[in-house]
């Protein structure tokens, strides 16, 4: 009991006690800001970026094809810059999509989330994750959810192993053609009503791979996306705190 003390003591508390107000260290890069009225080269910004996630008219970046990489900002300091928000997950694909002149926070669209996601699982939430062609960054993003730091299972929210005992899927990885067909077994062996998260700018839009013809993302065209968790890889406060607006479950 002595030796316990003695680590609290010199450690501190490694946990972190509201996950939506800290602050995160060092250089992340989160929710962007285009400012407006600060002339810039559009063209130069198209072929800078690899990812396709640069629009014009108005300017704007795509957060679901963004990998955060910050060349644009590097090129255009005056005209865009990185915050540090880590709030970026929507339940609509445009809604990741911050355009030039608007800085209003990213938050999960109330009115459009589904009745019985708040309705059943407000208190509990278990989640089986598919990698589908990930290359691991996500995978390990989502396993430090769980850890003593973040502990998402504070908030009821869990990751299971089978399918069957979970109430939704989060996928991560471009979707190859070899687990399209085990996403989908995974995706409908869960029960309904069932909730389908993506996971990081990979499961979002394909990423680099989306025109690969290794990758299959026609398996998402009939299915109900609840969540959209931006990042390359995602961060775990950004996908901690997304499930939290989803599920209702925001303090602030």
């Amino acid at each position: 009991m002595l030796e316990t003390l003695k680590i609290w003591w010199h450690q501190g508390k490694q946990w972190i006690p509201d996950v939506e107000t800290t602050e995160v260290p060092g250089i992340f890069r989160g929710r962007p800001i285009i400012k407006a009225g600060v002339a810039v080269d559009e063209a130069m910004l198209l072929d800078l970026c690899p990812m396709d996630a640069i629009q014009t008219n108005p300017l704007a970046i795509d957060l679901g094809k963004c990998s955060f990489c910050g060349e644009c900002a590097f090129a255009c300091p005056d005209k865009i810059q990185f915050t540090k928000d880590f709030k970026l997950s929507h339940n609509l694909r445009e809604g990741l999509i911050i355009k030039e002149g608007v800085e209003e926070p990213i938050r999960v669209d109330a009115e459009k989330v589904r009745k019985e996601i708040r309705r059943l699982f407000g208190r509990s939430l278990k989640l089986r994750q598919v990698s589908a062609g990930g290359d691991g960054s996500c995978e390990m993003e989502l396993n430090a959810t769980g850890n003593v730091n973040f502990d998402v299972g504070r908030f009821g929210i869990d990751f299971v192993a089978s399918p069957r005992h979970a109430d939704g899927i989060v996928l991560t990885g471009p979707i190859s053609e070899n687990m399209a067909e085990p996403f989908l077994d995974a995706y409908n062996a869960v029960p309904d009503p069932k909730v389908l998260i993506l996971a990081g700018t990979d499961a979002i839009s394909g990423g680099l791979f989306a025109d690969s013809e290794a990758v299959n993302r026609s398996v998402l065209k009939d299915l109900h996306v609840d969540l959209y968790v931006p990042g390359n890889p995602v961060h775990p406060l950004t996908f901690v705190n997304g499930v939290l607006g989803l599920l209702g479950k925001m303090k602030h």
